[in-house]
């Protein structure tokens, strides 16, 4: 504020103004005093010299205040502050004259006391108007700011109700208005997804009422049908003195980011689908191989030592002695025998397609223990036998486990080793632990270690879920757990 303030006085009393001009040289605060005895001369100078407040009399020869109050924010000098003189009996024109725009009023009593407050006065009601301007002006750059924004930005009530306050333009991305969405507060409501509503409304009028934080992704019906995801985020603002005041919160359109989480989704489950059609083909070409290897060289080497054992027992049948190359090719036939049998439960071990894969479980251990000399212990659960696994979820379990044992083996230098498996309320669980040293954090989080990959690929084509779990020195525990429902048979 300048420290000469330009005063326009409209009064017609020449003994009022001169009242008035005596008021203000007494003050001796800096007043420039502009009169007009008129209230057209009072509205061309308020156009013209643009003063800093104008003392207004209600009572002018050609116009009333409140007539000179409407004509002066309509074309004269809207926004200039006025303060109205009146009668002591006046005070419903002093309230209509507030309703029109003054921002302050003083009565004029009969001893004058007014013409010393004046100078006051005048000085208080500017201070507010520096205030309200300033005011407006932060609250015009915010607004200005806020929508500019690519959010929408909203103010909650607190409470029940969780009417909104304010909603910025932004609101159009759906179709309406600001005017049209706090218009109608079931909109919001209305446009939500079925599926989702109960459970978004339930979120949002828990935070507006508690005023805890709100971090929320949900999808609305824009009015021309469209989907759109809105991630809604609110805080709680408090006044200086720690009070709520309100919420205030974005809602931002995160429908491509959606859109792109369903691609990726899409991809991934069309991916473990062929990872999976591949296993599938890999077990059936398995299959083939070792039943080709069991049926043709098996059974070329099986004629092969019966024709040898044959040799032998002529030669000994004509006490003749044997060929010694004989008695080798025998011990040689034999073991190439051993190797094919070896070759073929590797591909696929006859147990598991004969007797199911609970059985295939526990020969694996006692294949394992035997090879190795791990000490590999194996308890199936009486809930668990009792189960009859379809193909598909068998060599899942099996080959899960084939590879965790086999990592024991070569990784864990371990001296015992156990596979459990149980099932109640409709999951199946298979553990395996060790007392090895414990895999490594790093090994656990490398994309490149196939092996963990293939075991987490496999269980997750069944919805399952699998954990490996490892302190140094202090083993690892693999741990697969399989939703069943009614999927299995029994």
């Amino acid at each position: 504020m300048s420290t000469s303030l330009r005063v326009l006085i409209v009064e017609d009393d020449a003994v009022d103004r001169m009242a008035c001009r005596r008021a203000f040289a007494a003050a001796d605060a800096g007043f420039d005093l502009l009169e007009a005895d008129s209230g057209e001369l009072g509205l061309e100078l308020a156009r013209s010299q643009r003063p800093d407040c104008i003392l207004l009399d209600y009572h002018l020869p050609d116009l009333t205040g409140l007539e000179f109050l409407a004509h002066l924010n309509q074309d004269a000098a809207p926004g200039t502050p006025v303060m109205m003189l009146t009668g002591a009996d006046s005070a419903a024109v002093a309230a209509e004259a507030m309703r029109l725009g003054a921002r302050d009023y003083l009565v004029k009593d009969v001893d004058g006391y007014y013409l010393e407050l004046l100078p006051g006065a005048i000085h208080r009601m500017l201070r507010e108007q520096q205030l309200l301007d300033d005011k407006r002006q932060v609250e015009a750059q915010f607004r200005t700011l806020v929508e500019q924004m690519q959010a929408i930005s909203y103010i909650a009530e607190l409470g029940g109700s969780g009417a909104l306050r304010y909603i910025s333009p932004q609101i159009g991305l759906l179709g309406y208005s600001p005017a049209e969405w706090l218009a109608d507060p079931a909109l919001h409501g209305r446009l939500m997804d079925p599926a989702q509503r109960a459970a978004t409304l339930a979120a949002l009028q828990q935070s507006r009422r508690d005023g805890s934080p709100l971090h929320l992704d949900y999808r609305l019906h824009a009015r021309d049908g469209r989907a759109v995801w809105l991630r809604d985020q609110a805080e709680l603002v408090r006044d200086e003195q720690g009070q709520p005041l309100f919420m205030q919160g974005i809602m931002i359109d995160i429908t491509q980011i959606k859109l792109g989480e369903q691609a990726l989704l899409a991809s991934q489950q069309a991916l473990r689908s062929l990872s999976a059609h591949q296993e599938q083909i890999k077990e059936n070409e398995r299959k083939r191989i070792a039943q080709e290897i069991h049926d043709e060289l098996g059974g070329l080497l099986t004629g092969i030592k019966a024709y040898i054992a044959v040799s032998i027992e002529r030669a000994a049948a004509a006490a003749a002695p044997a060929e010694p190359l004989l008695a080798e090719a025998a011990g040689l036939a034999q073991d190439a025998i051993d190797t094919v049998r070896r070759v073929i439960t590797d591909l696929r071990p006859s147990v598991l397609d004969q007797l199911g894969v609970w059985a295939a479980l526990e020969w694996y251990a006692e294949q394992v223990e035997r090879r190795s000399g791990l000490h590999c212990q194996c308890t199936v659960a009486a809930a668990a036998a009792e189960l009859e696994l379809d193909a598909g979820r068998s060599t899942m379990l099996f080959r899960i486990a084939q590879e965790a044992l086999t990592n024991v083996v070569r990784h864990a230098g371990a001296s015992n080793a156990a596979l459990q498996v149980d099932y109640a309320d409709g999951v199946l669980e298979l553990r395996i632990s060790d007392d090895g040293q414990g895999i490594e954090a790093e090994r656990l989080l490398n994309r490149e270690s196939w092996g963990i990959l293939g075991m987490h690929e496999r269980c997750r084509h069944f919805d399952g879920e699998l954990k490996i779990t490892g302190r140094p020195g202090q083993g690892t525990t693999l741990q697969l757990r399989l939703p069943l429902d009614d999927q299995h048979e029994y």
